[in-house]
């Protein structure tokens, strides 16, 4: 969210700059919206575990949705990267390793859930990678569409689109499942250390 706003108040000033961002956001938890009302829980659970627990089919729904909203949410950040890289080598390393950093959580947001429901390595395993592919892929795909019209202005939007997705996952779906399955203290613990980890990553990008 703070490298839309950056980019898209540097090009439109500060209060179009903000509305595009807003806007952006919004559009991001629009799609979940969407997306989880057609969404059918019960046959991607079924798909993944036959089993009857309503428990495990609201697990893998966690799970396979939150894999969903990443594979959206890394589609732009591979392409945003890979662009990054090509402007500025430096930036793009930046970049690509705090991205690197908190996509170890965003992993775990996805396998964890399949897994305590499963039980299956390979279940939550290939999931999870199946979601991470979105990165590499946004950024072939990317560069072969947009590689003519890409500048700072859709760098900033997409951004803002990722942070819609992923606030949308996190409430509704990662907190959610959370607190029925830790103890009253684990959910806060657990967003402490993901703001903490979220912050270093951001002071290595401005580093």
């Amino acid at each position: 969210m703070q490298l839309s706003f950056e980019s898209l108040t540097t090009i439109y000033g500060l209060s179009f700059g903000k509305l595009i961002t807003v806007t952006g956001f919004v559009v991001g938890l629009l799609l979940m919206l969407l997306i989880d009302q057609l969404f059918d829980h019960h046959s991607i659970a079924d798909f993944i575990s036959r089993s009857e627990d309503k428990n495990e089919s609201a697990l893998i729904k966690a799970g396979v949705f939150s894999a969903i909203a990443l594979a959206i949410h890394n589609f732009p950040e591979g392409f945003a990267t890979f662009t990054a890289t090509v402007y500025d080598p430096a930036i793009g390393f930046t970049l690509a390793l705090a991205i690197a950093v908190h996509n170890i959580p965003e992993g775990i947001a996805v396998s964890v859930p399949i897994y305590y429901a499963t039980k299956s390595k390979s279940k939550a395993f290939y999931i999870s990678f199946l979601s991470g592919l979105a990165e590499p892929a946004g950024a072939l795909i990317g560069f072969i569409v947009f590689r003519t019209v890409f500048n700072e202005a859709l760098f900033g939007i997409s951004f803002a689109f990722c942070a819609g997705i992923m606030v949308y996952v996190a409430l509704n779906e990662l907190l959610p499942v959370a607190k029925e399955y830790g103890e009253p203290s684990d959910t806060i613990i657990g967003v402490t250390i993901g703001m903490i980890i979220m912050a270093v990553s951001l002071i290595m990008m401005y580093a």
